[in-house]
């Protein structure tokens, strides 16, 4: 199973008790965040998505609370093959019915690409100055995902684009081939990554990833995924769709981003 990653760009892993004591020490600091003052701003989508970046308050071993250290067989893979990369403040990103709707201050281009192709992304790549263009920002190692609350599997899951990675990590070390290492962060990768992108769209399978407290998901840095929209008949309790990600930066930066499988 856990070969899957290296091949498709992405794994789920099963229930696992271990996550799953953990995820009911961090669902109530989930909460209080999503109702915090301080963390209105993350509420958009008019109130469909609250981003919630740097919200769960767990330390660098990914304690919440009273909580054990983030552990089980998601944890042990990552040490297993990264190593101990120290966690940042988890982002608590919460799905309400009726997403998608338009950002603030997002173009009708923009919303449209969010209904349509599920805002479909590479972590990292944020788009930067007044022409909106994109440069590897953020070297993420990799991306885990945590469901803390139960909810239908129409109810706005993640999507991943099979095999994606291959595509997207070819295309970029093409692109940033001539750079020396200490310049890679300001090379404009616009282009490149939008063509790619449709490449993707044209040549990838489309998989929907609903999970449940104590699964979890794990996806390649350069994997292009998004979430789908909220189904028609989708349920979920008052709390939203609920997931925590990490997303630990390489030490390297992004040269260690391109180079690594």
């Amino acid at each position: 199973m856990v070969g899957d990653f290296w091949s498709r760009g992405w794994v789920k892993f099963p229930y696992d008790p271990v996550l799953a004591d953990w995820v009911e020490h961090a669902l109530p600091a989930a909460q209080q965040s999503v109702r915090d003052p301080a963390f209105a701003e993350w509420l958009d989508c008019e109130g469909t998505w609250f981003v919630g970046v740097d919200a769960l308050p767990n330390d660098t071993e990914g304690r919440v609370g009273n909580s054990a250290p983030l552990a089980g067989k998601a944890a042990t893979f990552l040490q297993d093959h990264f190593g101990q990369l120290p966690l940042h403040r988890g982002q608590v990103s919460v799905i309400y019915p009726g997403y998608p709707r338009a950002r603030r201050g997002e173009s009708e281009a923009a919303a449209r690409y969010r209904r349509n192709r599920d805002a479909a992304h590479v972590d990292g790549l944020r788009p930067m100055g007044r022409d909106r263009r994109r440069r590897i920002d953020e070297p993420h190692a990799w991306i885990l995902g945590i469901p803390l609350n139960e909810a239908s599997e129409d109810a706005a899951p993640l999507v991943v684009w099979d095999e994606s990675h291959k595509a997207i990590g070819a295309a970029f070390r093409d692109a940033l081939a001539d750079h020396a290492g200490d310049v890679l962060h300001t090379v404009d990768i616009t282009d490149i990554y939008q063509a790619t992108r449709r490449t993707v769209f044209e040549t990838c399978t489309r998989i929907a990833l609903p999970a449940k407290p104590g699964e979890a998901y794990l996806l390649h840095r350069h994997c292009l995924h998004g979430v789908a929209p909220w189904g028609d008949g989708a349920s979920v309790g008052p709390d939203g769709r609920m997931i925590a990600y990490f997303r630990p930066e390489y030490p390297g930066g992004v040269a260690e981003w391109i180079e690594s499988p």
